[in-house]
C-alpha cells in the first residue's frame, strides 16, 4: 500500500539531490498531499508550475506544503485542506550557482576592416566565461518548457553538440567583437592590449541579451585573438605599421636629440651668466675690500701723524702753518741780486695773506701762519730801523759803536 501511494505520487518529503552540472530538474512526480515536506537545499530555487504556469516559488530551507505557504497557488486552484487528499502540480528545482570554466570560441571567422588602415582581414577569438541562473521563472518559461531536466550542456553544448544558449552567445560575441574595434579605432596589431576592455565591453553586450533568458554572465574573458598570418593583407598590414613605427620612431628621437639640444644651450648659457655674475660680485667685493682697506690706511696714517704731531708738542694748524711759510720761502723769497731780501721777508705777511686767499685755504689753517709773517715783518723792519752811519763816513753800522772808527753812536744817530 505504502508502495502504491508512492508511485501515485504521495510522498512525504520533496527534494533534489541532482549533481552541480544540473541547471533545471523537474521532480518526476506531479501528485502530492498537504503537509509533505519540500526540502531546497543552498544555491537552488523550487517553483511549482501548473498549467504551464510558474506559481509559488521557494528558495533554500525546509517548508511543509500548507494553502499558506502556497497562496498562488491556492488563488489559482483551489487547494484540500484534508491532509489525506492530493492536489496536482510540477515543481522544478534550479540550480542557482555560477557554472564556472567554460570555455568558447568563434566557430567561424570575424570579417571586419582594420580601423587604422582600412585593410579588409578576418580573425577568430576564443576564451572562457562563467554562467549562472539571475531569474529562474524566465529560464523556465524562455528556455525549459516542459522538458523533464535541463543541463548545462544542453544550454552550452558539449562534445560537438549545438547548445541553445551557445549558439546565441558566440552570435553576440563576433557581432559586439567587429563592432567595438571599430568604434574604438583598436589597432588589430596591437589588439592583446586591450583584451580586458575588449572583455568588458563584450559581457556587457551579452548579458543584456541574457537577461532575457534569466541568466547572466559574472565573468566573460577574451584570452586571445586568432590573427590570418597567412593572409597577405594582413602581412602587408603589419609591413607598413613597421614602416610607420621606424618613421615615428626617427622622427621622435629627432624630436628628442632637438630638445636635447635646446635644454644643452639653455643650460650652458645659464652657466656663463651664473659665471659673469659671481666674477662681477667678486670684482666688486674686491673693489670694496680694497678701498676699505686704503681707507683705513689713510686713517691709521693720519692717525699716526697726529700722534706723532702731538708727541713733538705742536698742533696741525702749526704744522700747516710751517709748510706753508717753507713753501713760500722757496718760491718767492729767496735772495736777488740788487734787492732786499729783508724788504721781501718784511711783506711775507701781505704775501701769505694774498697766498690764502687764492689757494681758498680754511681760516683756521692759515690765521697762524699769518700773525707768524706780520710778526716777522715787523722785526725785520725794527731790524732795518736799528742800523746807522757814522760821521766817518760808515754805513750801516748795527751796534752802539762804529765799526771803522770805534766812535759811539750817538743820541741823534740813533
Amino acid at each position: 500500500m505504502e508502495q502504491q501511494k508512492k508511485r501515485m505520487g504521495l510522498v512525504d518529503v520533496i527534494s533534489c539531490e541532482e549533481d552541480a552540472g544540473m541547471l533545471v530538474w523537474k521532480h518526476p512526480l506531479t501528485d502530492f498531499k498537504m503537509g509533505t515536506q519540500l526540502i531546497v537545499h543552498e544555491s537552488q530555487t523550487a517553483v511549482f508550475f501548473k498549467d504551464g504556469r510558474a506559481l509559488d516559488e521557494f528558495g533554500a530551507g525546509r517548508y511543509t506544503l500548507e494553502t499558506q505557504k502556497l497562496p498562488i497557488l491556492d488563488q489559482f486552484f483551489k487547494l484540500p485542506s484534508d491532509t489525506e487528499k492530493t492536489f496536482q502540480s510540477e515543481i522544478y528545482f534550479i540550480n542557482m550557482a555560477v557554472q564556472m570554466g567554460i570555455k568558447w570560441g568563434t566557430d567561424s571567422k570575424i570579417r571586419l576592416l582594420e580601423p587604422v588602415s582600412g585593410v579588409p582581414i578576418e580573425i577568430g577569438a576564443c576564451g572562457e566565461f562563467s554562467i549562472r541562473v539571475c531569474n529562474a521563472r524566465k529560464l523556465l518559461l524562455k528556455v525549459v518548457g516542459t522538458t523533464g531536466g535541463f543541463y548545462q550542456e544542453n544550454l552550452l553544448g558539449d562534445q560537438g553538440e549545438r547548445g541553445y544558449l551557445r549558439a546565441l552567445v558566440m552570435t553576440q560575441v563576433k557581432s559586439s567583437l567587429a563592432r567595438v574595434i571599430k568604434e574604438e579605432n583598436i589597432n588589430i596589431l596591437e589588439i592583446d592590449a586591450g583584451l580586458l576592455h575588449l572583455s568588458e565591453c563584450l559581457k556587457t553586450e551579452i548579458n543584456t541579451m541574457l537577461e532575457t533568458y534569466g541568466m547572466t554572465m559574472p565573468d566573460f574573458f577574451i584570452s586571445r585573438v586568432v590573427t590570418p598570418e597567412e593572409d597577405p593583407n594582413y602581412r602587408r598590414l603589419k609591413e607598413q605599421y613597421a614602416q610607420n613605427y621606424l618613421l615615428i620612431n626617427q622622427e621622435e628621437i629627432k624630436r628628442k636629440e632637438a630638445l636635447a639640444a635646446a635644454q644643452r644651450k639653455m643650460v650652458e648659457a645659464q652657466t656663463q651668466a651664473r659665471l659673469k655674475m659671481i666674477e662681477a660680485q667678486g670684482e666688486a667685493q674686491a673693489y670694496k675690500i680694497t678701498k676699505s682697506a686704503e681707507a683705513e690706511g689713510h686713517k691709521m696714517q693720519a692717525a699716526a701723524e697726529a700722534a706723532e704731531m702731538q708727541m713733538k708738542g705742536y698742533t696741525y694748524q702749526e704744522e700747516t702753518a710751517r709748510l706753508v711759510g717753507m713753501e713760500a720761502m722757496k718760491n718767492g723769497l729767496g735772495g736777488t741780486e740788487g734787492g732786499s731780501a729783508l724788504g721781501e721777508m718784511a711783506g711775507l705777511g701781505v704775501g701769505l695773506g694774498a697766498l690764502g686767499g687764492v689757494m681758498n685755504l680754511t681760516k683756521e689753517a692759515l690765521t697762524p701762519v699769518m700773525e707768524q709773517g706780520g710778526q716777522m715783518g715787523q722785526a725785520l723792519q725794527g731790524m732795518v730801523k736799528a742800523s746807522w752811519d757814522c760821521i766817518c763816513g760808515q754805513s750801516g753800522n748795527t751796534g752802539n759803536f762804529c765799526s771803522n772808527c770805534g766812535r759811539k753812536r750817538s743820541g741823534e744817530d740813533t
